[in-house]
């Protein structure tokens, strides 16, 4: 293990693949890292996500081209020994339901103009291009499949930044119980946890998801917040040859490493049932439908079982673009907020750590900036 003496001193808190990301990039660049989260690693929105990696559709330049900053970091972690089993660049298909394939047409032409690869396929195109896929469930408009792209399995990836950290003398302290930034003379100074730690730190990175909005409002700063509950279905292992993400007007569809299959549908989230305490229910008929119409759209219609489900929020910020950088009225104050954290996250930890390390900004993360809300001032 690689020991520091020199560097910022640094905490992370978040045991997502943001903050994760964030600690391993900081730990390179020579900062004395303390990688700290409530629960385990990957306990919160990475542990229940679809982790599609992509840049399909429209959205902003500057998010198209830092979200294609992200796929370029994936494929050069593809280089690492191991990373093979569990990032996998096999593409993504996706088709509208039948009689309304305008959007999908309009997504595709723009794709094309920007110079994002993307091809429209007929039923018989995607047997020949694509694996798994029942091709009887396509539309005669066909389908948009989308070469480039890929899925993640979040957990490996945490487990593997995470012993990167370790191994370049930092620390991952899991478990913590709840952590809070301390703001002592209008700047940070350290991260106090409920479990009875306090660390002295020169700055800090809040990457827990969807409590940045309410964790940053404390400090009378806005960040707006759009964020859904969010459904992730998995099944135990089954024979299927599907290696692309699939989205569906039903279902969204991709493998794991261990050969099971993940599952979730925008409809499936909104039957979730927020109780009275703050937690979640989950019918058994939402979690039938959702095997039911994944089972539709694979080859030979497999019938597919639970084995578990993952339901929680899943971070989306207000305007719907990622929020990361310094808080302006807090210095050593850096948040990481975002919908995407997949596609984002190897970008995302290499810009905010350089950022941190240099003190100097990057432009590329210039459109993100929480001082876009209310001029970043504190509102209270």
């Amino acid at each position: 293990m690689i020991r520091r003496e020199h560097g910022p001193r640094v905490a992370v808190v978040g045991g997502g693949v943001l903050g994760v990301s964030t600690a391993a990039r900081l730990a390179e660049r020579g900062a004395r890292v303390t990688l700290l989260t409530e629960d385990g690693l990957a306990s919160g929105a990475s542990g229940r996500s679809l982790s599609w990696l992509n840049s399909f559709g429209r959205r902003s330049p500057e998010y198209h081209r830092l979200r294609l900053l992200g796929l370029d970091r994936y494929r050069t972690f593809c280089s690492r020994t191991g990373s093979a089993a569990y990032l996998v660049f096999d593409g993504g298909l996706g088709w509208a339901a039948a009689g309304q394939v305008e959007g999908h047409r309009s997504a595709f032409e723009h794709m094309r103009q920007v110079g994002y690869a993307a091809e429209w396929l007929s039923r018989d195109e995607v047997a020949t291009r694509t694996p798994g896929v029942d091709v009887t469930a396509i539309p005669d408009e066909g389908a948009v499949f989308t070469p480039r792209e890929g899925w993640v399995d979040l957990p490996s990836l945490i487990d593997q930044l995470a012993a990167d950290v370790v191994a370049r003398g930092g620390q991952v302290v899991t478990g913590a119980g709840r952590c809070e930034i301390v703001v002592a003379r209008g700047a940070v100074t350290g991260v106090r946890t409920t479990a009875g730690g306090l660390w002295n730190v020169d700055a800090a990175v809040l990457a827990t998801g969807s409590d940045v909005p309410r964790t940053v409002a404390q400090l009378g700063v806005e960040i707006p917040d759009a964020t859904p509950i969010g459904l992730l279905v998995r099944t135990p292992p089954v024979g299927t040859r599907l290696r692309a993400v699939l989205n569906t007007p039903r279902v969204s569809v991709r493998p794991t490493p261990s050969g099971a299959l993940v599952l979730d549908a925008a409809w499936s989230e909104q039957e979730v049932v927020l109780r009275e305490d703050g937690t979640h229910e989950v019918e058994e008929s939402t979690v039938d439908g959702l095997l039911r119409e994944a089972s539709a759209v694979l080859e030979g219609n497999p019938a597919l079982t639970l084995e578990s489900y993952g339901v929680g929020p899943k971070p989306v910020p207000g305007d719907g673009e990622p929020v990361l950088g310094a808080l302006a009225e807090v210095p050593g104050y850096h948040v990481a907020f975002t919908h995407s954290g997949a596609t984002l996250a190897l970008i995302v930890g290499e810009l905010l750590a350089e950022e941190i390390v240099t003190g100097e900004p990057s432009p590329l993360l210039a459109a993100f900036r929480p001082s876009r809300f209310c001029g970043g001032r504190r509102t209270a």
